[in-house]
C-alpha cells in the first residue's frame, strides 16, 4: 500500500481473473496482459470500489468481500468482461 490507499475490490478481481483465465472454460480466449488488464478494467467499472488506507482495513475488508455468494456475483461481472474483451479484443 505505497499509495496510502487500495481498493481491496481490484485485488479481489485481480486474482479472481487470473484464476477464472487458467480454468478449462476459458483455455480459447487470449491471455495476453492487454486482454488481462482490459478485463480487469472492465469488471472493476462495473463493480463498487472498496477503498481502505490500513492493512488492518484491508483484512477487515477482503474477509467480508471474499464469500462464496460476493464471489459468485463478482465472478459473473468477471466472465461478462472476458466475453466482452474476446468478442472485441483490443490488440
Amino acid at each position: 500500500m505505497d499509495k496510502g490507499y487500495m481498493n481491496v475490490m481490484e485485488e479481489l478481481v485481480a486474482t479472481l481473473v487470473n484464476v477464472l483465465m487458467m480454468s478449462p472454460d476459458y483455455q480459447t480466449f487470449c491471455h495476453c496482459q492487454k486482454c488481462r488488464t482490459d478485463i480487469i478494467a472492465i469488471s472493476l467499472n462495473n463493480l463498487p470500489s472498496h477503498y481502505v488506507t490500513t492493512e488492518e482495513g484491508r483484512k477487515m475488508v477482503f474477509e467480508q468481500l471474499n464469500t462464496n455468494e460476493n464471489r459468485a456475483w463478482i465472478n459473473k461481472r468477471i466472465i461478462s468482461a472476458i466475453h466482452l474483451v474476446g468478442k472485441y479484443p483490443k490488440h
